[in-house]
């Protein structure tokens, strides 16, 4: 017994010592519940699907094995901007299947839907996916007359760190002082972003974070995974993802949601007060706090609720609203 107990020691001493050493063993926890949640959304969006909707994927890197994106429309075509959705997964899981049948459901509306692939941290850090995004960008305005999209008015969208990822590339083409900074090179011109639908996402890391508990440990672990430096608050480059100070009134009109229950909620709320004082058209959509049943982290996709039902139902007005 006491050298099983000597052997219980040594190895509980070595997997903690591990997640001080390393993001990865945080991460791959992380993923695994992550992971099991996408599964679950999207098995629950089945019943919804449409029975018209075609699907073509297309590599928009062929250097990249993480640059894939696939492309849904209706048979009888789509009429609307093209929808350009970024999935989410807090920077450090999830790939673009996730959203898949959500982004078929919003193709049945009448829109050509776009999800993205990119790599997911520690395998890459900061900024290498809002340069994938940018790519894919560049590379739907480059053949769109191929793949059928209308580049000339195109819809960023995004959920969760996806959200992120499609406010920050939507700043870095609507300001070229902030592109500079960030140091990425637009894909597309301005006047091709028609707008930004944005869910739950986090556009301030400044005060993420800090406090203790299940939350403070994922900010902490995805932001060491994220930036690449587990003292990621210092790193002046990694800064530069919070959106906010960079908005202009040249970003695009957009659409803000999140759950009254949603523990980044308030980020949402923030972000769309910080584009209403830069002179951008917003539509929100949020929540009283007493709203009942509760609104967790991407409400949205779950269209066996009430609030999910009417969030697709103000996006599908927003987006038909929108130059086409």
């Amino acid at each position: 017994m006491r050298k099983w107990l000597i052997g219980l020691l040594a190895v509980l001493a070595v997997v903690s010592i591990s997640f001080l050493v390393s993001p990865w063993p945080s991460i791959l926890l992380v993923r695994a519940v992550f992971d099991r949640g996408a599964a679950e959304a999207s098995r629950k969006l089945e019943p919804y699907l449409p029975s018209s909707v075609v699907t073509a994927t297309h590599r928009y890197d062929p250097a990249d094995p993480s640059a894939a994106l696939d492309i849904h429309r209706a048979v009888e075509g789509a009429k609307g901007p093209t929808v350009v959705w970024v999935h989410g997964g807090g920077f450090v899981s999830g790939r673009r299947s996730d959203i898949t049948n959500y982004a078929k459901v919003l193709a049945g509306h009448g829109f050509t839907v776009v999800n993205v692939d990119y790599t997911i941290a520690p395998e890459a850090h900061y900024p290498e996916r809002v340069r994938q995004v940018n790519q894919a960008l560049a590379y739907l305005s480059r053949e769109s007359e191929k793949l059928g999209v209308n580049s000339a008015h195109m819809v960023l969208a995004g959920d969760s760190a996806g959200a992120q990822i499609a406010a920050q590339s939507a700043a870095i083409i609507t300001n070229p002082a902030y592109a500079k900074l960030v140091g990425i090179q637009p894909g597309i011109r301005p006047e091709q972003l028609a707008g930004t639908l944005l869910y739950c996402g986090v556009y301030d890391i400044s005060g993420m974070g800090h406090g203790g508990g299940i939350l403070g440990w994922f900010v902490q672990s995805a932001g060491w995974a994220y930036s690449g430096k587990r003292d990621w608050r210092d790193d002046a480059q990694f800064r530069t993802m919070s959106v906010a100070p960079h908005l202009n009134s040249a970003f695009p009109p957009a659409f803000v949601s999140a759950g009254n229950a949603d523990p980044l909620g308030p980020q949402s709320v923030a972000m769309a007060q910080a584009l209403k004082q830069a002179g951008v058209a917003v539509e929100t959509l949020f929540y009283p706090s007493d709203y009942t049943p509760p609104l967790g982290h991407e409400y949205q996709f779950d269209l066996t609720s009430e609030a999910g039902r009417m969030a697709l139902k103000k996006s599908v007005t927003w987006l038909r609203q929108l130059p086409r």
